[in-house]
């Protein structure tokens, strides 16, 4: 694998973002961090580290507030412009992206893939890799973020905790059930919203990690299949 290199990208309203690419194949997967930690993350880094290794061009970005170093969220506007931005600039400057662009992210990056998706038909994304997707904030069931999912009309992808309190695996069976083509569901057995188990092991949670990796690059290797 090489080093990550940066890219500085121009946003639509002021200012630039960054996003670091980590080369690794005939892939490309744009993954937007979630509310609370950047791109910097260890969670961020450590999962595109790994799935360039197993051979996908993986890019990670900060939304507007995390480059500026802000602690609350932008708009959904600011942060879906960002997203698109970003889409863009990646198709220009990484070669597989031309070819076999996905998008996604963890919890709240995934969500707003998940809307400028569903609000594009034309947006030209082979699939979208959801990392613990947002259903609901902790303890609010009734505030759901689903209604625009059945729009997005694209291979999904959704990795979940067992114990996600953003959302357990059968409050997401309805509302994949509405969805077409019909999404992958994989379940982290005792995972939570970071897909980390109540096991004090680092080598068990390491597997764990390693095998939600290998589930996202296989499947994405079955839809650009499909897509031959």
């Amino acid at each position: 694998m090489k080093n990550p290199s940066e890219l500085t990208i121009p946003l639509p309203a002021s200012g630039t973002t960054t996003a670091i690419v980590y080369r690794g194949g005939g892939a490309a997967l744009v993954l937007g961090h979630g509310a609370g930690a950047g791109q910097r993350s260890p969670f961020m880094m450590d999962f595109a580290r790994a799935l360039a290794a197993r051979g996908v061009d993986a890019v990670t970005f900060n939304f507007p507030y995390t480059e500026q170093r802000r602690r609350i969220p932008d708009r959904g506007p600011v942060l879906e412009a960002c997203y698109r931005a970003v889409v863009a600039a990646v198709r220009e400057h990484v070669d597989s992206a031309r070819e076999h662009l996905f998008i996604g992210g963890k919890s709240m990056g995934g969500r707003i893939a998940t809307q400028i998706a569903a609000a594009d038909p034309d947006l030209a994304v082979a699939g979208l890799v959801l990392l613990g997707y947002p259903l609901h904030p902790p303890g609010r069931p009734q505030v759901r973020r689903d209604a625009h999912l059945p729009a997005i009309r694209r291979p999904v992808l959704v990795v979940q905790g067992a114990r996600d309190t953003f959302g357990t695996p059968p409050e997401f069976e309805p509302v994949l059930r509405a969805m077409k083509p019909p999404p992958v569901l994989h379940v982290v057995p005792e995972g939570d919203h970071s897909f980390k188990t109540p096991r004090r092991d680092p080598r068990a949670q390491a597997a764990v990690y390693d095998d939600v990796q290998r589930v996202v690059v296989e499947w994405m290797r079955e839809i650009i299949d499909r897509r031959a």
